[in-house]
């Protein structure tokens, strides 16, 4: 892959003709697009056509983010119910190794990724959510857990902070798929973030990660300083760095 293959730019937008029109803007400049909740619950699975028709290599440049969470069944329905073959389709970790495998099963022909933690969370949250004090205090423990039990399980990788990416990578081995979101830039502002386990491009891709989701600091960044085909190529800069970094002289 080149640097630019492992950015995936996230459609996190509630309308087709926003999506589309980021998606005519960046096509060149980013490897995969992130189809989310917000876009695909507003506006539904037809969009997924509209996406093929604008982009090389079509379905293989969408990174399907819908988390399916239920019953093994119901989840695999669901898959078999995509009428195309993105790239990658999340399903949540916490299904546990059986549901997945069974999950497996039924969704023929797609790759699977399994959520870890959300990045969102802190150890507090976890606490909160009642789990044990050695996976609340050290959350890489539980990222490292649920990335081991999804490699056994048949998931072709996982989703996960940048800050766990390199132990994940020790656990797992290198052909193990990692893909990181929570990326925020030195050089970009989001105003109002959610997201607390950050790292940069840079050094999650140094650190291991095949690919990275970036949103808001490409989305958001100024049109003075060039707007987010400018943003999206500094990343694929870090992204370089970091390869350059990780492979060593």
């Amino acid at each position: 892959m080149t640097p630019k293959d492992r950015l995936i730019f996230a459609l996190d937008v509630p309308d087709k003709k926003a999506a589309l029109n980021y998606i005519r803007l960046l096509r060149q400049e980013v490897g995969l697009f992130k189809v989310g909740l917000e876009l695909y619950l507003a506006q539904g699975p037809t969009l997924l056509k509209e996406i093929i028709k604008e982009v090389e290599y079509g379905e293989a440049r969408i990174f399907l983010d819908l988390k399916l969470y239920d019953i093994p069944h119901t989840v695999g329905m669901a898959a078999i119910g995509i009428e195309i073959f993105p790239r990658f389709l999340t399903i949540p970790s916490d299904l546990g190794k059986s549901a997945i495998e069974k999950i497996k099963t039924l969704a023929i022909g797609h790759d699977l990724l399994a959520v870890t933690v959300l990045t969102s969370m802190t150890p507090q949250d976890l606490q909160d959510l009642g789990y044990d004090t050695q996976f609340a205090s050290e959350l890489t423990k539980l990222v490292v857990a649920r990335a081991q039990m999804a490699q056994a399980a048949g998931c072709a990788g996982v989703v996960c902070s940048g800050r766990e990416v390199k132990a994940v990578k020790e656990a797992c081995g290198p052909d193990f798929l990692t893909v990181c979101p929570g990326i925020r830039p030195d050089w970009a502002s989001v105003p109002g973030d959610d997201q607390q386990r950050t790292v940069t491009p840079y050094q999650a891709i140094k650190d291991g990660a095949d690919y990275i989701v970036v949103g808001r600091p490409i989305r958001n960044y100024p049109q003075t300083d060039g707007g987010p085909v400018a943003a999206a190529r500094r990343v694929v800069e870090e992204i370089a760095a970091g390869l350059k970094e990780r492979r060593g002289p």
